[in-house]
């Protein structure tokens, strides 16, 4: 069975193989339980970094899941940078079992990038909102924004992003990665009356899951008159 590799980790993937064949060499002659040990590790190595093709059906107001992962939070809480007033962030916990690659939740265009240099707390941790982040702005159609934050963790201490501002995303396309377990968040603003269709312990598939979307038709008014007849 193959299994496709994220582009984003050849380096690492070369150099750990590289190191884990030493290791495992090593081990032949002096220690043969290391060169198991070593293979194991190279095993796990290539499963980390896989990256399955995904293709979601879904609707056009619908937003999928930036990350692999389980969803911890669901709040309202002040909008940061690119958006205005106040917004539902939506936490996604990477696990290292996790696909780590980074998709895009919608069709739009890079508007805002902006990356933080910061700690490593556990992602689980509240102190994770010190982290390092990298923060992307999306323009969606009809001048809607949406914006996703890559958080490394403890382990997590490689923030990949691909596209620069300007670029144009499909909605599921690759975006980026974070290495080795970390947390991703969507922030949708109150104003765009998202409906968030998950909640914390789902767990939830990039390019895959829908997190939220926005009704087709307008809302009912119920303080509009009745049409109907009787």
């Amino acid at each position: 069975m193959r299994i496709p590799l994220a582009r984003y980790g050849t380096g690492t993937l070369l150099t750990g193989t590289a190191l884990l064949a030493a290791a495992a060499a090593a081990g032949l002659w002096l220690f043969p339980p290391l060169a198991v040990v070593a293979a194991i590790l190279w095993l796990w190595m290539l499963w980390f970094f896989r990256d399955p093709e995904r293709n979601a059906r879904c609707g056009p107001e619908d937003l999928l899941s930036p990350a692999d992962g389980t969803v911890r939070d669901v709040e309202e809480v002040d909008a940061p940078g690119f958006l205005d007033g106040r917004a539902v962030r939506i936490g996604v916990f990477m696990s290292v079992f996790n696909v780590h690659v980074n998709r895009s939740p919608a069709d739009a265009g890079v508007g805002w990038i902006s990356y933080h240099p910061g700690a490593f707390h556990d992602a689980r941790d509240r102190r994770a909102c010190r982290n390092e982040h990298n923060l992307i702005g999306l323009q969606l159609a009809g001048g809607r924004r949406i914006l996703v934050n890559q958080i490394a963790g403890r382990i997590a201490r490689r923030i990949v992003c691909e596209p620069q501002v300007g670029a144009q995303l499909a909605r599921g396309q690759r975006l980026g990665m974070i290495k080795f377990g970390s947390r991703v968040e969507l922030y949708l603003p109150l104003a765009d009356a998202y409906r968030v269709a998950v909640r914390p312990g789902d767990r939830v598939k990039a390019g895959l899951t829908v997190l939220a979307s926005r009704p087709t038709e307008p809302l009912d008014d119920p303080a509009a008159p009745s049409t109907e007849t009787t």
